[in-house]
This record gives structure tokens, sequence and C-alpha cells, in this order.
């Protein structure tokens, strides 16, 4: 019946006809770059919130390959380059998760991301990034309690182009990416792509003799755009993907110096995932009303192997796999922006989502092992309304109010075998079956003042939710469940243009009120555990500066201040972590971006220099704030050559080899990860239309 419902709502708009002006996409200019924005928020860097919108040539200029690089680039936004694709934490404002479901939501044109094993993607075609900050649930509702990344993609309607892409770097660091995006008709448009990436690994486990952290990965996507009406406009976007890499490069951790031993463990470790997605969206823009469904799907599965205690000994191997199955659908109408003093927005979204976890746990030097198995189906459903009343021309105030609901189910056996004898001796020790539902209101309130067209100020109050669930690992028979988490995220903030325009500077200055956080605490032998800690809370500032002061020359800089800490987390009777620092999270993160592009020099159409000089830091990696990282600071270079269709490029990352800790846990002894060092590379780019 769900699935019924949902090809229902995706189909029907094909019914539907309309015979006016064509409109079928919003654009806003940010120094003369076009970004494609949302359906549900007009010209988002002139919104009234903390935001940050990068377009694709920016992207192309900084080398950003992956969500991992945007780190820090952008105010108050860190995610940890560590490990494995299966785990990449987004932290935004402080608010972040790192082994359960994301607390940064992902959209990938209009498409949920879910789980954080499947935000690591190689994305072709990228058109602009949003990252908004603070909670957005109101209008985006689950996984979105500390803020938001939208992704968006070239439409071939728009774009039409085949570019091609071979890069070459230290390591032996492979990239080669073709896309092409082609009018078949004048209504129709179709784009595919491919992209394959390998790297021998940037550190050796000298017990293995063989890199630890090799990568091997490939996708292929493919998509198609119909103007089926003057007034409708249909996506269809399709991406799977493939990668295989080696274990976690941990290594025996000094905190006392920050330094950390060779990557020394026994037996190899490694991760494989495939991922499935495909969105189907139906666009309609009236003169009075706008319509947007979209229909997502994405099936991913993965499997690791990784040798738990990081040491030459025999002691921990772990097994795990996961396979997730997702189906949602959302369905919003609003006002058309026109002169009318009265705005709205009005829709409804509803999702199935299927976990499957395994995880087999081999105690070698005790000759047994513990597989486990969790079935995790849920399902949920909301209903969102937000308003906006122009006051008078320059005040604006806007209410905004979303229920959530949803089912989280469990259904979780635990066995045991003789390692020596194997599966033939397997006995059930254990079998737990439990659901629990969850419901949330959460509002949003925006007042904003219009200085003049392009000076603004603003206030917000918004309420942050992030439902509860169920461990996937425990020290008892039962397995232990976590209860949601709420804040309140209260701000203030001005966006101010300069001189004609040339200077444009965003500020914000915001606090959050953060009850019963999920915190992941890792126990030897078992795994991560999620705890709800009583009280904490999160304030700062954001400050950005984007400066062109002739057209050849950009000046970009961003700074963010995040001071997070535990106001009550009494663990246990003996321990109290009150008053310590929130781990996963920067207090200062900062970048320095500088563009300077000359025309028609030495026999070049153009060249290019761009130097980006990001920093970051201090961070706790632990609830007892032992270990930590200070400051430290990467310089990437790049020089670029275009000549017709060819351009020539010459990159640096990490230039000046900053030694740094990209993570650091406490286990069965305190183990860490570098940081990746220094890497030299090149690339030709072809583009049929430059």
């Amino acid at each position: 019946m769900k699935f019924s419902f949902l090809l229902c709502t995706a189909l029907f708009p094909l019914c539907a006809m309309a015979e006016v002006t064509d409109s079928t996409t919003t654009q806003h200019h940010i120094l003369k770059e076009v970004v494609v924005n949302g359906f549900k928020q007009d010209n988002i860097s002139k919104a009234p919130m903390s935001v940050s919108v990068a377009g694709s040539q920016f992207i192309n200029h900084n080398e950003l390959n992956g969500l991992r690089d945007v780190s820090s680039v952008f105010p108050n936004i860190f995610i940890a380059d560590y490990g494995a694709r299966q785990n990449t934490p987004i932290y935004i404002r402080g608010i972040g998760s790192k082994t359960n479901a994301p607390s940064v939501g992902l959209y990938v044109d209009g498409m949920p991301y879910f789980e954080r094993s499947v935000v690591d993607l190689d994305i072709a075609g990228i058109n602009g990034i949003e990252i908004l900050r603070g909670p957005q649930g109101t209008l985006y509702g689950r996984n979105s309690t500390g803020g938001l990344i939208n992704i968006y993609t070239y439409s071939p309607l728009e774009y039409q182009n085949t570019i091609a892409k071979l890069s070459y770097g230290s390591r032996n660091d492979l990239r080669l990416g073709l896309s092409h995006y082609q009018k078949l008709t004048q209504r129709l448009g179709l784009h595919v792509a491919g992209n394959y990436h390998r790297n021998d690994g940037f550190f050796r486990n000298i017990a293995t003799g063989k890199k630890a952290d090799n990568l091997k990965s490939a996708n292929a996507e493919m998509g198609l755009a119909w103007q089926a009406a003057p007034l409708w406009t249909m996506r269809l976007n399709v991406l799977f993907d493939h990668s295989t890499q080696g274990g976690y490069p941990y290594g025996k951790y000094n905190a006392t110096n920050n330094t950390v031993e060779a990557v020394n463990y026994n037996r190899y470790s490694s991760y494989r995932r495939n991922v499935l997605s495909a969105g189907l969206n139906w666009l309609y823009k009236g003169d009075k009303l706008h319509f947007n469904s979209q229909t997502s799907f994405q099936y991913s599965k993965d499997k690791q192997y990784i040798d738990q205690d990081f040491t030459p000994k025999d002691l921990f191997f772990v097994i795990t796999g996961l396979k997730q199955t997702l189906l949602s659908q959302e369905l919003t109408l609003r006002s058309a922006n026109n002169n009318n003093r009265y705005h709205w927005i009005i829709g409804a979204f509803g999702f199935y989502q299927k976990l499957n976890n395994s995880v087999e746990t081999q105690f070698i030097t005790k000759d047994f092992a513990t597989p486990k198995v969790y079935n995790n189906p849920t399902w949920g459903g909301a209903i969102y309304h937000q308003s906006t009343y122009d006051i008078t021309k320059t005040l604006h105030a806007s209410i905004g109010l979303r229920y959530d609901y949803e089912r989280v189910g469990e259904n979780y056996t635990a066995n045991k075998y003789n390692l020596s004898t194997g599966l033939a001796s397997n006995v059930q020790t254990a079998t737990y079956k439990d659901h629990m539902h969850f419901s949330q209101i959460t509002p949003k309130f925006t007042l904003s003042q219009k200085i003049s067209a392009n000076k603004m100020v603003y206030a917000s109050i918004a309420r942050g939710y992030k439902a509860g669930g169920y461990n996937v690992t425990s020290t008892t028979q039962k397995l232990p469940a976590y209860d949601p988490e709420y804040n309140w995220n209260y701000e203030i903030g001005a966006k101010l243009a300069f001189l004609n325009g040339t200077l444009q500077t965003g500020m914000s200055l915001f606090y959050i009120d953060w009850k019963h956080q999920q915190v992941t605490t890792t126990v030897p032998g078992v795994g991560n555990i999620i705890n709800n800690a009583g009280h904490s809370n999160s304030k700062g500032f954001e400050l950005s500066a984007t400066y062109r002061p002739i057209t050849s020359l950009e000046l970009q800089a961003n700074y963010g201040y995040t001071y997070a800490q535990f106001l009550y987390y009494k663990k246990s009777a003996t321990v109290d972590f009150t008053g310590n620092m929130l781990p996963m999270v920067p207090k200062q993160t900062m970048s320095f971006v500088a563009n300077y592009t000359l025309s028609n020099v030495a026999g070049l159409d153009k060249l290019m220099f761009n130097a980006a000089l990001t920093g970051t830091g201090k961070i706790y990696w632990t609830e007892d704030n032992k270990l930590k990282q200070p400051f430290y600071a990467l310089l990437n270079l790049k020089i670029a050559a275009t000549k017709g269709r060819f351009t020539w490029e010459v990159w640096t990352k990490n230039t000046t080899n900053t030694h740094y800790m990209s993570y650091a846990f406490v286990s069965s002894a305190a183990f860490a990860q570098q940081g990746k060092p220094f890497m030299i590379g090149t690339s030709l780019v072809f583009k049929l239309n430059p």
C-alpha cells in the first residue's frame, strides 16, 4: 500500500498540463557565478540565516573532490577525515554524530541521504553547494538538528557540455572523469557521467608490509530532464557507486607530544561498499502556485573486516555488514514569489527505511566469536508549514511549524560459536524484539529587517530534534535504547554589502541549548555505545567576507568560533564529565582563499592562480578531554592554464606538510590517525564548450 501511494504520487504530474510562461529554474548570482537554488527557499544567500554558498568555479578551483574537503573551508563546519567511507561524521556549530544517524542533513538534488555510510560519494557535475547552519528541521526534517548541506547538479536542459578530466598525483593517486550533458530535443535532455579514483594509500602497516588505507572507487550516473509542459519539469537521476578500501590506519598515540606510532596490526583490514540512489522530481511553477514532488530510493550494502585491537597481537577481529533500503516521498506546495505581502509553504514527507546490521566479534585468544544480527525497520511521516508576512516593505516575519512521527523497530539475535570448530558449534545466546514511537513539533521564528537593497539584519529561534533508537552493541543481553535529543538555536546576524557590491560580508552570533545529547563512547572489545548526556550547550559566531576589487581577483575570508561543553553529564557514580568540552568540535575554523585569473596572457586564453589556507582547532577527541589536537593550518595551491578546450592544472595539498592528528580515541589503549601529508599532482581537463 505504501509503495502504491508513492508510485501514484510520483506519476500524478504526468497528467497535468499548463500553458503560461516557462519558469523552470530559480537562480541567483554570487559575484558573477550562477548557482541553482532549491525549491523550498529562494535566493538563499540573501535569506535571514547563516548560510554559505559555493558554486562550481569555487569547487573546481579549490579541488573540493568530496564532502570531507569542505571541512573548515566554511565557518563552523568540521568533517573528520579518518578511517573508511563508512564513517563520515559532519559537525556544524558543534552539533554532530560520530556513529549513529547524522545530525546534519544531506540532500543531493532533493534526495535525502539518511545514513552516514553513504555520505562520502563522488558526484559528477556539481553546480553548487549550500551549507545551512542551525536546525533546519521545520522545512527539512530528519537528521538536521545541526544544519543542512544541499548539493545541486547540472540539468542538461540548462547546461550542455562534454567534460573529460585526467588527474594524477602522489602515491599513485589517479582520477578519471567523463561527463556529457546534451539536449536530445528542445524539451528533453540527457546526462551521463562516470568517475574512477584510486590511491595506493598514505600509511604503511609495518606488520603486513602493505599500505593500510588504499582506495579504489568507481561510479556511474545517468539523468534525464524533461519539460513536459511549459510549467512542468521532470528530472530523473540515478547513481551507482562502488568503493573498496583498506582498513583504518590507526597507530598508538602519545598524547603528551601529539605523535602517533606507525600503523602496526597483523590482520589485513578492508571495507567494501555499493550504493544505488535514484530520484524522480516533478516541478511545477505557475504564476500563483509552485508544486514539487520528490520520490527517492536508495539501496546500500557494505562489508567491513577490521583488526580491532590495532596491534600485532591476535586479540580481536571484527566483521561488520550493513544493508540499507530507503524509500521516501515528499510533496511541497508554496505560493509564487510575487508582490503579495503574505508568502507560505506547506508540505508532507514520508519514508520507510530498513537497516540490516551484522556484527561478528572474534576473540582470537579465547577461541570464540559472537555474531549478532540487528534488523531495524523504521518508518515515519511529517507535515510542515511556514508563513512569511511582510509587515512593511523592509520588515519581514516568518513562523514555521513541523510535526514528525517516527516508529523505530529492533529485532536482535545474538549467537556464539568456537573458532576452532566453526559454525557447527553455533548456539543462540539472546534474542530481543521491541519498538519505540517518537513524535515532536519543531517550530521556527524569524524576524528580518532590510536596511537597504543589499543590507539586512535578522534574528531567529529554531527548535532541533533527533529521534532516539537502539544501540547495535551492548555489554548486556538486552540492547540499551537511547532517547531523543533536543536543542534550541538562538541566532542574530547581518548580511551587508559595500563598495557597489564588490565586498559582501556576513556575520552571525548563536547560542544552542542542547538537552539529552546523544554521545558515543568506545567500549574495548565491544564497540561504540550511545548514551544521553544530561545538558550541553554550544555558543559562538561566524564571520565571512568576499571581495572582488577587480574582475580578475577574488578574495574570501571565513572564520567560525564554537565553544561547546557539557553543562551536566554524570555518566556514572564515579565518572563525571560536567564542564568538559564536547568531543569532535574544533573551537576555531577559518579559511583564506585568493583567486587571480589573467586573460589572454602569454598565448593562453586564461592563467589562473589559487591559494587556500584553512585552519582548524583546538579539538578534543574524548569526553574526558585527555586527547586533543592543537590548532593547525593547511595550505593548498593550484595553477591552471587554459588554451581553447584544454586546461592543464598543477596542484598541491598540505603544501607545508603540516603534521596533525585527524582523529584519536581510546580503546584498549590510545590510538590516532595522522592527517594526510603533502600531495602534489597534475590534471588535464577537456571541455567541448569552454
